[in-house]
Formats: C-alpha cells, sequence, structure tokens
C-alpha cells in the first residue's frame, strides 16, 4: 500500500515534531556549523530538520521535496521565517544553481530512492568545493534490532514478519552508500551511530495513539486498519509500564567531503 506523500491529508504527517537534542549535538559534532552560510534539505518533508538547521546556526536553509502537499505543510509551520525556504524539485532535481552550497542533508531519504547514483551526484553538483554531504538514514541492521521500551519499531516486524522483506528491499548497506558516495566523487567518508531520540511520551496511551496515526512511520502503512490495530495491541501488553516512554531510533549517518 505505502504512504502517499501528494496527498493534502499526510501534509503533516512528517511536520509535528522538532528535532531533538541527540540529533544537534550530533550534527553540531560532526559539522562546523559557524562557517556554514547556506544548507539544503533534500527530501525535507514536513521540514522538521531544515527548522532545526537553521537553530543550530546556519545562515539560510533551503528545503527540497517532491510533494507539493508535503511543502505546503512546511510552509505552515514555518510561520514565514525568512532565512527558510521551501522549492519543490527532488533528489535528481533540485532546480538548484551548482557548486553553491555548504552543506547538504538527506536524512531518511534514500531508503526511498533507488537510483543512489543520481542521487548523489545531484548532491555534489550543487555543494560547493569542500562542501559537506550529511547522510542518514537505517541500514538492515538498523531496522531489525528487537523491540523494547525504548526501541518501539522493534516490535512491529515481531509482530508481523512480513514487514522485514518489505523493509530489506529499500534499505541500503553501509558499504553500498559509501561505494556509491565515492563513485559521485566524495573523499573522507566517516560513519556515526545515532540513538535519535524520536519523541517523549507522557504514558503507553500517548504512544499507542501515536503509532495508530502512523505519523513519520511510512512502514505502518503497508498494513491494513486490521492489522495496525494487532500491533497496538501487541505493544500494549509487551510494555508492562504506563509510566513515562522514550522512544528512540537506531540510524547511520554518513559524511562525506567534496
Amino acid at each position: 500500500m505505502g504512504i502517499d506523500f501528494h496527498s493534502n491529508k499526510n501534509r503533516f504527517k512528517y511536520a509535528d515534531r522538532h528535532a531533538d537534542s541527540t540529533w544537534m549535538e550530533t550534527i553540531t559534532n560532526l559539522v562546523p556549523i559557524e562557517p556554514i552560510t547556506s544548507a539544503v534539505d533534500i527530501g525535507c518533508g514536513g521540514g522538521i530538520y531544515s527548522k532545526a538547521l537553521l537553530e543550530s546556526g546556519v545562515d539560510t536553509v533551503i528545503g527540497i521535496d517532491f510533494s507539493q502537499a508535503m511543502l505546503e505543510g512546511a510552509k505552515e509551520k514555518a510561520q514565514g521565517d525568512q532565512n527558510l525556504t521551501f522549492k519543490f524539485g527532488n533528489a535528481y532535481e533540485t532546480g538548484l544553481e551548482g557548486n553553491n552550497h555548504d552543506l547538504v542533508l538527506e536524512r531518511a531519504l534514500i531508503h526511498h530512492i533507488k537510483d543512489l547514483d543520481a542521487c548523489f551526484e545531484e548532491a555534489y553538483r550543487i555543494l560547493d568545493d569542500n562542501g559537506l554531504l550529511i547522510i542518514q538514514d537505517r541500514t538492515p541492521e538498523d531496522c531489525f534490532l528487537e523491540g523494547t521500551i525504548s526501541h518501539i519499531r522493534g516490535y512491529f516486524f515481531e509482530c508481523f514478519p512480513r514487514l522485514k522483506e518489505i523493509e530489506m528491499k529499500r534499505r541500503h548497506k553501509s558499504s553500498s552508500v559509501i561505494v556509491k558516495l565515492k563513485k559521485a566523487g566524495f573523499r573522507y567518508i566517516e560513519e556515526v551511530k545515532l540513538w535519535e531520540t524520536r519523541k517523549v511520551y507522557k504514558n503507553k496511551q500517548q504512544l499507542l495513539q501515536d503509532v495508530k496515526g502512523r505519523s513519520g512511520r511510512s512502514i505502518l502503512y503497508e498494513l491494513t486498519d486490521q492489522e495496525l490495530n494487532r500491533i497496538l495491541n501487541f505493544i500494549d501488553q509487551e510494555l508492562p509500564v504506563n509510566d513515562k516512554i522514550i522512544e528512540k531510533d537506531r540510524w547511520t549517518i554518513w559524511k562525506a567531503v567534496k
């Protein structure tokens, strides 16, 4: 089934969270923010991380997405910030001028991309000399960690093993990403792991409501409403407490230099 990124009813599905401090700290440790005047967030969705880059000290940020609905949601949430703009484009053709940006971010993008060569070539094209590309995504190893009170995503695959097949088809191995980056011309490639706090819930019911909404969880769009209810019941039984829950996801981040 899959999520319809172009549906107006989904325009806020990737716009209603804020980037956690764990993410901000990791990125600022990898990237010298102060000299960066221009950044591009390709596949920006609702603009959560476009705003985070601006808040971290980048002078101007351009968010690029192929969904007009997502861009409209991002613009509404941006509240008219003059240093943050959103433009229609995609990972293969951003429509931006070449050799003109200090940083490109591609977060939670490449698992939707089949042609990594074209994706990385476009990032290379728009970056200035010595510009930085930051890719954040999940490898197969990141995806299939067991479910725990903090790693809720693991329960999805325990409840519905067939989701693993879908996930495997769209996730790239780290070795493949590195090979493609080098082929595009990038150098000084660095890889780090991040347990990023996704969201903090007051109690289990708040978590279950969030999962029910499928917000920011594209894999859940592969399930019917009935199957989603089975996952909700599964998580409810697996989590013994009803106190505050801090949900985290594990990611791989690659940093590369033009």
